[in-house]
């Protein structure tokens, strides 16, 4: 658990002793964070550009939170105006947003958005499940006070171990509540005795998944081989080289700015004419190659193409633009 402590530590680029992994997938840490952080008529303002941000709102408001959306078109991102006019306007404790928005493709800019937060007195969550080892995010020095991700994606490791790690900002606010969470399987306090965060001797809380547990210490160990630097650079290459194959075919990049295009998950607007299902199924059926349809805001409008760890190599690249050109050139396209 120690190694684990370290090793996410390293991901995040942070030095919070409240650092841990939480036993269930990346929703549930969205719910941890959330249920620790908000309490009564606490005001929380979220970023809804795709589907994360609607989680975000709709679990917030399930526990009686105050919720503000700034609201952007699928494909597009906040800028620090839009987010300072927001925290102006509805002076919330919380600002939830989405760092890699894996429904839409948008890499989220995190830069001067901590300085920003803490300006206005608000804590800043950062959901960074399809980004983090494939795109920059560096939690202290950006002023992240929380910041959570999911081990099967970038870290390739198997579902069911959710990384997460809180500011001491964020713990006060936690040392400062009224009442206890709702939760007592996601109460933080008892979760960071059960890590050996708090500098006492480790409490039980529950059985973690050990077999999850041991590969994510190995997903950490793995990237921290690789070094944060050289897993970025290979991801960004990797996606570079898949947009440029993809407008080769004639398709259409959903997300417009290529400075905002998620490294991870790259969006592609299906082809006029065409069934997105028969698309998947066919590079399924003739090519044992996965990719999705859209996901809430995008269902039907987008392909979504995920490249992420292991399977993020130039290789893996070509081999799908080769399987997408057979699939345009044999899928039927005059029904639609």
């Amino acid at each position: 658990m120690d190694d684990i402590k370290a090793g996410i530590q390293y991901a995040f680029q942070t030095q919070n002793r409240l650092t841990l992994a939480i036993s269930g997938t990346g929703h549930c840490a969205m719910e941890a964070a959330l249920i620790n952080l908000l309490e009564g008529n606490d005001t929380m303002l979220v970023g809804t550009n795709g589907i994360w941000g609607q989680r975000a709102a709709d679990i917030a408001r399930r526990l009686g939170a105050k919720v503000h959306e700034l609201l952007k078109p699928p494909g597009e991102y906040f800028t620090l105006q839009d987010i300072q006019e927001g925290l102006a306007q509805h002076k919330p404790s919380m600002l939830f947003i989405t760092h890699g928005e894996s429904s839409t493709g948008v890499l989220q800019p995190l830069e001067g958005l901590g300085e920003l937060c803490h300006r206005h007195g608000c804590l800043l969550l950062v959901d960074a499940v399809a980004s983090l080892g494939g795109a920059p995010i560096l939690m202290d020095q950006q002023g992240i006070d929380v910041l959570y991700t999911g081990s099967q994606k970038a870290l390739s490791a198997p579902p069911g171990s959710s990384p997460i790690s809180f500011s001491e900002r964020a713990r006060e606010k936690m040392l400062r509540r009224k009442t206890r969470p709702p939760s007592f399987y996601l109460d933080m306090d008892c979760l960071a005795s059960y890590w050996g965060c708090s500098g006492e001797p480790r409490m039980y809380h529950h059985t973690v998944p050990i077999s999850g547990i041991f590969c994510l210490r190995e997903a950490l160990a793995i990237l921290a081989e690789q070094g944060l630097e050289n897993s970025w650079e290979q991801h960004q290459a990797v996606c570079t080289r898949l947009c440029q194959g993809l407008q080769d075919l004639g398709l259409e990049l959903f997300v417009k700015e290529e400075a905002v295009r998620l490294p991870t998950v790259t969006t592609v607007r299906v082809p006029e004419g065409y069934n997105w299902k028969e698309i998947t199924a066919f590079l399924m059926d003739k090519h044992s190659i996965e990719i999705s349809g859209g996901l809430g805001p995008t269902a039907g409008k987008v392909l979504r193409i995920g490249l992420m760890g292991y399977n993020a190599t130039q290789d893996n690249v070509d081999r799908l633009l080769r399987a997408l050109r057979d699939a345009l050139q044999h899928c039927q396209h005059s029904r639609l």
